[in-house]
């Protein structure tokens, strides 16, 4: 019996398994795979990634940059129409670009730009300026007057990217 009570009893040099700390290490392996998952996903989904792993260079990612107008001022006056039924034409216009530049070269061309312009307002019809149609028309006529002077002078005129009447008035 004795040999049962021995097997009972521990041993007393015999110590319980303490587990190791393996906190460093665990903490760096987490680290590693959160920044090698992150630094993956970046490279895969970064802009202008092709599917294929080459750099894509079809159009930048950037937003478009904000609108800047440029208003003449002050509005054009003229008159128009045929003998007899002399009219008189109040316009407001505002040139529209992303680039600083080009508006500094607008401002720069101004006596020009207003020259080409009386004349293009100055030659319309009552008829067409009462229509949405020629209003519209003659909003095209004046953005192309406009590019082709920033052009002869130099500047590039395909940056005005629209022009906008903000006042039009006939009487």
């Amino acid at each position: 019996m004795a040999s049962e009570s021995a097997k009972k009893e521990p041993a007393a040099n015999v110590q319980p398994i303490k587990p190791r700390k393996n906190g460093k290490l665990l903490w760096i392996v987490i680290a590693v795979i959160v920044l090698g998952g992150g630094a993956g996903a970046w490279f895969a989904f970064k802009p202008g990634a092709a599917s294929d792993g080459t750099a894509a260079a079809t159009k930048p990612t950037s937003p478009h940059a904000a609108p800047i107008y440029y208003k003449f001022d002050p509005a054009f006056v003229v008159n128009f129409g045929g003998e007899g039924s002399a009219r008189y034409l109040q316009v407001t216009v505002e040139a529209m670009s992303r680039d600083m530049t080009v508006l500094e070269n607008l401002k720069n061309t101004e006596p020009a730009i207003r020259n080409d312009l009386v004349m293009l307002f100055s030659g319309q019809d009552n008829a067409t300026l009462m229509s949405v149609d020629g209003k519209e028309k003659l909003r095209g006529a004046t953005l192309a007057a406009i590019r082709k002077v920033l052009d002869s002078e130099g500047g590039n005129g395909k940056l005005i990217e629209a022009v906008y009447f903000t006042s039009f008035v006939i009487q």
